[in-house]
């Protein structure tokens, strides 16, 4: 056999809405406790890893953008690697987009929780806007922290190149976004930095239901959701991240919401249980079909 699958899609019904994930690709990184846990002793994370049955040595990292279709607009929530990621298996969002019944055309807004390269590389496709009748919504503060010159120079720098070459050309299509703004009807913004300084969540609600898009909020299901409290090598700021993953845990727990996790498991969503080091990760299983 030579033809290759189409990536894993998943899709759901949240309300009057249709929620559709795709799996970008994933990618295996070695050492864990250089990631996760970085102010912790190698052996701590290497024990949890252990007790949880998972690989101690190295770790998966998926990538899941996501499509939320509300009958009125064909939203893609975050983009993924796009074609710099394809000779690594990585940058399949638009295929998967394709092989679901979309169009990249039928695209009405691209909505980013922020501007790390995983997120906003599928922005443009041979050059030319990977969807071209869409509007664009990125956070304020993310955007003027990406685009500041102060990025010269800095361990930011490459990060701030691919901003300047896949984001800044929508600029004027752009809308920037603050805490608490509106994308669509029953899609807000919350501010969530820490991650990065602008980092956002998205709060879905439609028909009484909801769910949280989360982002890099957390980037692994135990040992980040579990554990919040610990540093994460990719946070621009450690200590605010792990704040920010206190609080928007805190709530999702408390109102029993589900998230979708752009690195998360595929298919990236389920619930979590408030424990005392942090959360339980539930992976969604039939709660939507019923």
């Amino acid at each position: 056999m030579t033809a290759v699958p189409p990536p894993d899609a998943h899709q759901f019904k949240l309300g009057s809405c249709t929620v559709t994930v795709i799996k970008d690709g994933a990618s295996v990184m070695d050492n864990p406790w250089e990631i996760f846990g970085s102010n912790q002793a190698p052996d701590t994370v290497r024990k949890l890893l252990e007790q949880n049955l998972l690989p101690t040595e190295k770790l998966v990292n998926s990538y899941t953008p996501a499509i939320i279709d509300t009958g009125f607009d064909v939203i893609v929530v975050d983009t993924g690697i796009g074609a710099a990621g394809r000779a690594r298996g990585l940058g399949r969002f638009r295929e998967g987009l394709k092989a679901v019944g979309y169009t990249p055309e039928q695209v009405t807004v691209v909505a980013l929780t922020h501007l790390h390269g995983d997120h906003i590389g599928g922005l443009m496709e041979d050059g030319v806007p990977a969807f071209p009748n869409a509007r664009y919504v990125a956070g304020e503060i993310e955007y003027g922290f990406w685009t500041d010159k102060a990025r010269e120079g800095t361990p930011a720098e490459g990060g701030q190149k691919s901003v300047l070459a896949n984001v800044v050309p929508f600029a004027e299509k752009m809308t920037f976004l603050r805490d608490g703004d509106q994308i669509v009807s029953g899609m807000t913004a919350m501010l969530a930095p820490g991650h990065t300084p602008g980092h956002l969540v998205f709060h879905l609600e439609s028909d009484g239901k909801q769910l949280v898009m989360t982002g890099d909020t957390a980037n692994h299901y135990i040992l980040s959701v579990g554990r919040p409290d610990w540093e994460v090598r990719f946070d621009v700021d450690k200590t605010q991240a792990a704040k920010t993953r206190r609080r928007i845990f805190d709530m999702i727990a408390a109102d029993r919401i589900p998230f979708l996790g752009f690195h998360m498991p595929f298919p990236a969503v389920g619930f979590v249980e408030k424990q005392p080091e942090g959360f339980r990760y539930i992976p969604k299983t039939y709660q939507f079909d019923l």
